[in-house]
């Protein structure tokens, strides 16, 4: 039998073997990562995997796909949940945006922390928003959703299959390798041609709307691998002539802890693709839409620690457009050294960032108890704080990234009032609870306090957060 995580492993393999003969820049992104993660291995010892076995880190890939309706979300959920990965957090790019995105976002991914540890695949999955009066029309509207409810993504044979290893949590040998090719298949860039006045039509809006709904079938977009050191990564790839987009996004590159999520990519590479013209003659043309991402992850902050690095964005932004001409990333430094704990230490004192704790297993023993606040575990040496590492995304970045690798900024009416869509609305157009990651890290951490209290024999269970005690 095949349990669910080895699904999601081989799924996550393959989809990166299919992906680097389609891409091939990507076997290049991959290839450069794993030469820098083993550098950076090689220069810090144990301290690089502090946020991961490198093991952990080297198979590490997210994916990001988009569809066009709430059924092809929904039938997206089976096939994600036969691999053991839920969805996490919603994301509204419509708002992270300065261009068109016309799309809301969540991410599946495996929960638990075993799951985590064994394979941390995820996948970004971004639904288009026709009922968005800003982007689309009564008439564009309607054309949209129709072209959108005449399409199959997903053959009947692949949910079938993705709901019975979902219920059962393992597929026999032979069903599972059915399941993987119909998955695998399903994520490739179909070779039926193109529509050429409707995806043009469509781009008009937005690149990102045109790639969703100007064709009849979906495909990965992107897959990012996981870099120890994503400054070096950018520079070694630069230097082998491979176009990366301006800006690493995210926090900025500082002598204090990692935190969050820091993401760059190489341009979107013109495809050949197969375009039928109004009059139905097939050509040849091309298209921008796949590009190769990688990211460096750093620890999860609470809500505390978002809100204080969501504040420093907004004084960056306000800082960069009142002196024009300065670097963006000294800004960015030098507000972070001023307004950021500069140690994991600090972090967990005042409570910004999530860490699992563990009894020290080799303290002395002197016949003292230990104390019962969490603060003074820590610093007499009882308890061991851990950090957790960030499992999700940030939507300006992500958006930030759609948006470097399209051609033109589209077009949006903003005298429209925008149709609201949250994380309950997304529950309920697909049938799934969509969970909150700030939930799912404080309960880890919680976890690992319930475990310190048994073992250490505490009255009481420490300190929700360092804070606290």
């Amino acid at each position: 039998m095949t349990s669910q995580w080895q699904l999601r492993a081989a799924f996550a393999a393959r989809l990166s073997d299919m992906y680097g003969r389609e891409v091939p820049a990507y076997t290049t992104l991959v290839d450069v990562s794993r030469e820098v993660n083993e550098d950076v291995l090689r220069a810090q010892g144990a301290q690089a995997e502090r946020l991961g076995s490198i093991s952990r880190v080297t198979a590490e890939r997210h994916g990001a796909i988009r569809v066009g309706t709430p059924q092809e979300m929904q039938q997206v959920a089976r096939i994600f949940g036969a691999l053991g990965m839920r969805p996490v957090g919603f994301y509204d790019l419509r708002e992270a945006a300065a261009s068109a995105v016309p799309v809301i976002s969540t991410a599946f991914r495996p929960t638990g922390s075993k799951e985590l540890a064994r394979n941390p695949f995820r996948v970004f999955t971004s639904m288009l928003t026709p009922a968005d009066p800003r982007f689309f029309d009564d008439e564009l509207r309607a054309r949209l959703e129709a072209f959108l409810a005449g399409r199959e993504l997903f053959p009947p044979e692949l949910l079938a299959l993705a709901d019975r290893a979902e219920s059962e949590g393992e597929l026999p040998e032979a069903e599972a390798e059915r399941f993987l090719q119909l998955a695998v298949q399903a994520f490739e860039l179909s070779t039926e041609p193109v529509d050429k006045a409707w995806y043009a039509r469509l781009e008009q809006v937005s690149a990102v709307a045109a790639d969703i709904g100007g064709v009849r079938s979906t495909h990965i977009n992107h897959l990012t691998p996981r870099v120890l050191d994503i400054d070096e990564l950018y520079r070694r790839m630069t230097e082998r002539g491979i176009e990366m987009i301006d800006t690493i996004q995210g926090p900025p590159a500082w002598k204090g802890p990692d935190v969050l999520l820091r993401q760059t990519s190489f341009r979107a590479l013109a495809e050949p693709r197969a375009l039928r013209t109004p009059d139905g003659t097939v050509i040849k043309g091309a298209l921008r839409v796949r590009f190769g991402e990688v990211e460096a992850r750093g620890l999860a902050l609470t809500r505390e620690g978002r809100a204080r690095y969501d504040s420093l964005l907004t004084r960056i932004d306000e800082q960069a457009s009142a002196q024009p001409g300065t670097d963006r990333s000294e800004l960015a430094r030098t507000l972070w050294a001023e307004h950021m704990p500069h140690t994991e230490h600090e972090l967990a004192t005042q409570g910004l960032a999530y860490f699992t704790y563990h009894a020290a297993p080799d303290r002395p023993r002197d016949g003292s108890r230990p104390p019962t606040g969490l603060r003074a575990l820590v610093e007499q040496g009882w308890v061991r704080a851990e950090p957790l590492v960030y499992e999700d995304f940030l939507p300006r970045s992500a958006a930030g990234i759609f948006q470097s690798n399209l051609s033109g900024g589209g077009s949006r009416n903003a005298d429209q009032q925008g149709a609201a869509y949250d994380a309950a609305w997304l529950s309920g157009a697909i049938g799934r609870e969509v969970l909150d990651p700030f939930a799912l890290y404080e309960q880890q951490q919680n976890d690992s306090l319930g475990q310190v209290a048994r073992e250490l024999e505490l009255d009481d269970t420490p300190g929700k957060a360092p804070h606290h005690s």
